[in-house]
């Protein structure tokens, strides 16, 4: 299987280099792809900043122990 999945990964990277190298000019990236980038961004945005609130420790409800087994 390792075989299997180093081979894959050489193969695409052979390839990826014959597509790019054309010599064709690229084009600049439009309205919607910055859009789309900026949509990524937002989303990575929203679900670091939970994550890190956690880690942080800033949220109390997890790490406090409920009322019932403090009634034990």
């Amino acid at each position: 299987m390792r075989t299997a999945i180093n081979t894959l990964i050489a193969t695409a990277a052979m390839t990826t280099t014959a597509f790019a190298a054309n010599g064709a000019q690229a084009d600049e990236p439009g309205l919607l792809a910055w859009g789309f980038l900026g949509f990524c961004a937002i989303i990575l945005v929203g679900q670091l900043v939970p994550a890190a609130m956690l880690v942080i420790g800033a949220v109390k409800g997890l790490a406090t122990a409920p009322k019932e087994a403090k009634n034990n």
